[in-house]
């Protein structure tokens, strides 16, 4: 891979994507309007980052709930093991836990992030912060650079958006990816939480605010069904979740 590539975020996704875009000899530049890299990776476990499963291939498929081929390409191509070696080489020392699990050794998201943005720093990629990109330009149908919010335009070959989702504004996450790919005509699936807290009218739940419980059954009762999953449940002051 050669030419420029703009990659806008730089979560999990976008750092990934330079990583790969730039040790194919592409010249690469991240865009991320946040003030640091990895943002969202920093609460991801709790703040110790469970980055991969070492379970069977087929087990992250089966685990997927709608369209799993989507993934068949990405997995295939850069598997869990290959993850694990792509953070020892960088200097992030990894262990596995429960459930085949991947952890950081030292139980510190920040050093996956760290070994992320090292090794772009040994590829001379350039991660331009407090910098939102509102449009793709677009020259013969084919992305061909960026504008920033402050106006400055940009030219690039290739542009990877990897903006993250609408699952957690604080660190970012706030739909700036879906706007984006709208705004050039495509189309968008819509989306709904899927890690929410329960809500419940019952009062003594407050009796266990702060407990942790891990493999616990719930089952939820809508009006007229009932499902029942193994998850992990925390007591907060508002109800189960």
């Amino acid at each position: 891979m050669a030419g420029k590539i703009a990659v806008i975020g730089a979560g999990a996704a976008g750092l990934m994507a330079a990583c790969a875009a730039a040790d194919a000899g592409a010249e690469v530049t991240v865009f991320e309007k946040n003030e640091k890299a990895g943002k969202k990776i920093y609460i991801t476990g709790k703040g110790r980052c469970n980055f991969t499963n070492l379970c069977e291939t087929q087990d992250f498929f089966d685990n997927v709930p709608r369209n799993p081929r989507f993934l068949y390409s990405a997995i295939y191509s850069f598997n869990q093991e290959q993850m694990v070696d792509f953070l020892e080489q960088n200097g992030c020392k990894t262990k596995e836990e429960r459930g085949k699990r991947a952890f950081p050794e030292s139980d510190h998201a920040s050093d996956v992030t760290r070994a992320l943005t090292d090794h772009l720093k040994k590829k001379n990629v350039k991660i331009r912060f407090h910098c939102d990109v509102t449009r793709i330009l677009v020259k013969d149908g084919t992305a061909c650079g960026v504008e920033l919010s402050t106006g400055e335009r940009a030219a690039f070959d290739v542009v990877i958006v990897a903006t993250g989702g609408l699952s957690y504004p604080s660190t970012g996450s706030t739909g700036e990816g879906y706007r984006l790919a709208e705004d050039l005509g495509i189309s968008v699936t819509d989306t709904a939480p899927s890690l929410v807290p329960f809500t419940v009218l019952e009062t003594w739940p407050l009796t266990l605010q702060g407990l942790s419980l891990k493999n616990v059954g719930v089952t939820l009762v809508p009006k007229d069904a009932g499902t029942g999953k193994k998850k992990k449940k925390i007591y907060t002051g508002f109800g189960e979740m």
